[in-house]
Order: structure tokens, then sequence, then C-alpha cells
């Protein structure tokens, strides 16, 4: 009994450890140094306002931007691979990689939501292509898209209609919740999503200068305000970066929502932003914003 018991305790404390490290890590201030981008356009392309980028579980990085040839794809090494999305893509927005590697964009021009294989192929389309409305298969200016657990399917649907949308993997409806405002579970341009690692969806809540933080359900459970998050991503030890777009600067935030560090100021040079939009962490934890207003993609590297 006695050997049974300090078993237990054994087991809660190593428990305890590993949550007490996990959390630590999720918070400790880190610190980056921008550099160059390395990819390599291809030839005759010049880049538009850069709205998302994302990478797969192979390192390749896809950028998305305004402009001839939309989604765009890299190998690690910044070459070229593949691009798509011409005469289909209205007006690029938000671009995330499933956990099966497929690309999801939403398309701000055609109210629409993509889902691509790495190579291109269209295997599914959610809303009514040209039709923006608030009914169950439609959007109106879809902003972004987050995925759960289980293959759910999460949209933020943001200027039209200041909702979140939620959809089974298949992409049946499953639900919804928001409605415009600045009241608790209410939006003004629900413009990023993420899920963290507890499975709550964390919802960048643009023009009320904060992100609301929901169960699965759309059940309001805390608000952090102070920013606007125009893009967030966490890294693959926990750590959320959110692009606030007002302020043209990349910030990391602590798990109660603080801002323990942040990069950047208004400006055109390496480091600086013109309106930084979403963001992306790669395997080794650096960061890469797209930008609207400079018309580009940068690089945070993690410093050693």
């Amino acid at each position: 009994m006695n050997l049974h018991r300090t078993y237990r305790v054994f087991v809660f404390t190593i428990a305890m450890m590993l949550l007490t490290a996990e959390r630590s890590s999720a918070g400790d201030k880190i610190d980056f140094e921008p550099v160059a981008s390395m990819i390599q356009l291809p030839e005759g392309l010049t880049l538009g306002p850069c709205s998302a980028v994302d990478f797969d579980s192979k390192g390749r990085m896809y950028l998305f931007h305004r402009g001839k040839q939309p989604i765009l794809c890299f190998d690690r090494s910044g070459n070229f691979i593949r691009s798509w999305g011409d005469n289909l893509i209205g007006q690029a927005h938000g671009l995330r990689v499933d956990r099966h590697d497929n690309v999801w964009v939403t398309d701000v021009g055609q109210h629409m939501v993509f889902q691509f294989s790495p190579e291109g192929k269209l295997l599914l389309a959610l809303g009514q292509s040209g039709k923006p409305g608030n009914s169950v298969d439609q959007f109106n200016k879809p902003t972004d898209v987050a995925f759960g657990p289980e293959g759910e399917i999460y949209v933020s649907d943001g200027y039209g209609n200041s909702r979140v949308m939620k959809f089974a993997a298949n992409g049946k409806y499953l639900g919804q919740w928001g409605e415009p405002g600045k009241g608790p579970g209410q939006f003004n341009l629900p413009h990023s999503i993420v899920i963290d690692g507890k499975g709550r969806v964390l919802v960048g809540d643009r023009e009320n200068d904060r992100v609301q933080i929901f169960d699965t359900e759309g059940n309001l459970l805390e608000v952090w305000p102070g920013f606007a998050p125009y893009g967030m991503e966490y890294d693959s030890k926990g750590r959320l970066f959110v692009a606030d777009g007002r302020a043209n600067k990349v910030l990391q935030l602590n798990p109660a929502g603080k801002v323990v560090n942040s990069w950047g100021k208004k400006g055109n040079g390496s480091g600086e932003y013109d309106l930084p939009h979403m963001l992306a962490a790669d395997a080794a934890g650096n960061l890469f914003i797209a930008e609207i207003g400079g018309r580009r993609l940068q690089t945070l590297q993690r410093k050693k």
C-alpha cells in the first residue's frame, strides 16, 4: 500500500514538473534578429501585398500575396517549387497548413475558404463564390482559419459578419458564435484565429484591440486587451506571437496574455514594418512576417 502511494506521488510530481516546465518555456522571454529573406521568386514575378505565410511538416513554405501566382511554395532553402491560384483567388488574406499538410486559404475577394493539397489541387471549397452573406453556407470576407484536435475547422468570418464559424473536417456546418459590438463575446473585425495547447479558441478581435478566448462551443473564458492582433501564431514550444499591424510590431505574449517582448517599428528597413499582417514560425522557432504595406516577407531569426 505504501509502495503504491509512493508511486502515485512520484507520477504526480513528474506530471507537475512537466507542466511547470511547459508553462515556463511558453513564458520565457526570447529574442530575434532580422535577417534577409532567402526566398527566390520565379522569373518575372513581383510580390504584391503579402498577407499570410505558413510551413508544412516537410519545411516547405507557402506564401500568400495579392498578385499573380497568389499562392507560392518554396523549399527549405527558399527555392521556388510551384504556385497556383490564378483565376480562382479574388483577394488573398489568411493561409494555414493543417496537420495533413493541406493548405487552407481565406479569400476576401470571393468570400470563400479553400482547401488545397500541397501540390495545389483543390480539395474543398466553403462559401458561395462572389456572394457574401450571413447564412450557414456563406461568408462575408472571411479572414483566417484554425484547426481543432478532431480536425474541426474554425473560420473567423471577420469583415462583414463578426462571427466565428465551426465546421467538421468534411466541411459540414457545426455552429457559430459572435455578433458586432464591443462587449464580451462580441467582435469588431475578428481577424485572426488559433487554437492553443488546451484546445481553447483564441480570436484576434482586431478593431477592439484585444484577443478573446473561448472554449470550442463559443463560451467566453478570457479577454486579453492592449494590442491589435492582426495575426497570431504559436511556435513549437507554445510561445504565442502577434503581428500588431497598427503598431507595426511583432509581439511575444506570455500565457497570461501580457506582452513580454516586441520587435520592430514603422519603416521600410530590415526589422521595420509597414503593416505586418500575419506570421508563422518554422521548426527552428524563427518567425516569418507577411507584410501588406511593405509588400514583402521578413524573417526574424532566433538568437542562439
